[in-house]
């Protein structure tokens, strides 16, 4: 495979990274750190979307290998949808990156719509209908792990929308188990900040595509960023906030006590500082 044009992604695993990329591989490590997501001989498959995304993941999981003390697999599979297919030059340039950072990569063209498919499709049904495909390729080539690219935004925006149109307290995990553990899906960039993976794909010019997907404007994260753009105007650090309060609930403080279960009553609540 020609590599031409990314001999400069070639030679960030020869010597030192740029400060930048140095920050963003850090922070994705902390995340991987925290959920032990990571661990020798690991076998991990790369769901590649071709989107800014996931080309920032693989590249910053590869790269990581160069000083990490364990060594784990890496390959890659990009689907292709038939109803909405990439061009074979955009093909072309997702194989040729994929070799300059080391990763094997396959690209399996296949439908968009699953099996019992009844006129009426969203990006909820694209996701699983990806993930199904994902996961057939995993248990015939016996891969556990899934790592998608999804980010700090990503997580925030997915939180507010089920807090203010599902009316629940859920988000997207950073390590989720499917199938009773059989398989094990991982977010590595769940504490990267999407403005981090857009000054990568910017300074590196990675082989973005971007299928013509009909979808993609009914997508609600598209639609909630501009309310988590304004929190970031009160505060810089509003997305890191938001993803930090998951990991520091306050029972105490809510209707509903997680510790017990029990459902406060007015009196019950009287004389209790309610905070600000």
């Amino acid at each position: 495979m020609n590599t031409t044009g990314f001999d400069h992604i070639r030679r960030l695993f020869e010597g030192p990274l740029p400060p930048w990329l140095t920050r963003l591989a850090r922070k994705a490590g902390r995340g991987i750190n925290r959920y032990g997501m990571l661990r020798e001989g690991d076998r991990v498959l790369l769901g590649i979307s071709g989107g800014k995304d996931s080309l920032v993941m693989a590249l910053v999981l590869s790269l990581r290998r160069r000083w990490l003390p364990i060594h784990y697999h890496l390959e890659a599979v990009h689907l292709n949808w038939e109803e909405y297919p990439i061009s074979d030059e955009e093909s072309a340039r997702l194989a040729a990156y994929f070799e300059a950072i080391d990763v094997p990569f396959t690209q399996i063209t296949t439908t968009m719509f699953p099996g019992h498919y009844d006129g009426q499709f969203n990006c909820y049904l694209c996701a699983r209908n990806r993930k199904r495909h994902l996961f057939t390729y995993m248990k015939e080539y016996d891969i556990p792990i899934l790592a998608l690219g999804h980010h700090l935004d990503d997580i925030v925006e997915t939180t507010l929308i089920n807090m203010a149109m599902r009316g629940r307290l859920f988000t997207m995990m950073p390590v989720q188990p499917f199938f009773g553990g059989l398989f094990t899906l991982i977010r590595p960039l769940c504490e990267v900040p999407e403005s981090q993976v857009r000054t990568a794909v910017e300074k590196l010019g990675l082989p973005v595509v971007k299928p013509d997907c009909p979808y993609k404007d009914t997508n609600l994260r598209l639609r909630v960023k501009p309310l988590v753009e304004q929190l970031a105007t009160l505060d810089p650090l509003a997305r890191e906030k938001i993803y930090r309060s998951l990991l520091n609930i306050q029972p105490d403080y809510l209707p509903i006590s997680l510790k017990t279960g029990h459902e406060y009553t007015t009196v019950e609540r009287e004389g209790k500082d309610e905070g600000p």
